[in-house]
């Protein structure tokens, strides 16, 4: 059973999400919180498996909300709830550690996909949509960091051979496995793999923070 937390200060969209939910029988809400104070508090009593977090909300909003969340440390997924052409903070509660966002007139069968995805430790944004919200918002990053010289010394890629230095690479630039594989000549097997060494050694949470690690580390720049 997955348990989800529902993060938003509309009492109708909540009830929307709640009605969605609960008509699968492998989900189940353990709260509605209608900022992002009452939702680090109940996380803390609930440990949900996913919050579906809303990012314009009163008082803590969710991009401090997802950040405190996941500086806990706590098992907790966070999967943004958003209108995305209008919100310029998405990009903000990724970088927050969030597992991935969604728009708040997407398909029921997306939600619900998107939920299950991110906590089975899946992204739920699909590569080719994540660069493309990254390069929309890259100019979020301070102007001293967007235009560095790459770091090769940065930690967080000391420890990568240069086969997962590469795979990182082309992760940060939108393919997917089944891509790395026919390009790289590889099982899509072994790519599977490799993407799991990657988000150990790198401390990632998912593949969207793999995707801002790229971008951190000018592995990939904006197209």
């Amino acid at each position: 059973m997955t348990t989800v937390l529902i993060a938003d200060d509309q009492p109708m969209q909540r009830f929307g999400f709640r009605m969605l939910l609960e008509s699968q029988d492998d989900m189940t809400v353990v709260g509605e919180a209608s900022n992002g104070t009452e939702a680090i508090r109940l996380v803390d009593r609930h440990h949900p498996d996913v919050v579906l977090m809303d990012i314009r909300m009163p008082g803590l909003d969710g991009i401090e909300a997802t950040r405190r969340i996941v500086a806990t440390g706590d098992r907790t997924r966070i999967l943004i709830v958003t209108t995305f052409d209008l919100d310029e903070y998405a990009y903000d509660g990724l970088r927050a550690g969030a597992s991935g966002f969604l728009v708040k007139d997407a398909q029921p069968e997306e939600l619900l996909a998107g939920v299950r995805a991110v906590a089975s430790g899946d992204a739920v944004v699909a590569p080719s949509l994540t660069r493309r919200l990254l390069d929309a918002y890259i100019h979020h990053l301070p102007a001293s960091s967007a235009t560095a010289d790459p770091a090769p010394e940065d930690p967080r890629l000391a420890a990568l051979t240069d086969r997962e230095r590469e795979i990182l690479t082309v992760i940060g630039q939108g393919w997917t496995n089944t891509e790395i594989a026919e390009r790289l000549h590889l099982a899509e097997s072994t790519v599977k793999t490799h993407v799991g060494r990657i988000l150990a050694k790198t401390g990632a949470r998912d593949r969207v923070q793999a995707v801002i690690l790229a971008y951190d580390t000018h592995l990939v720049t904006p197209a």
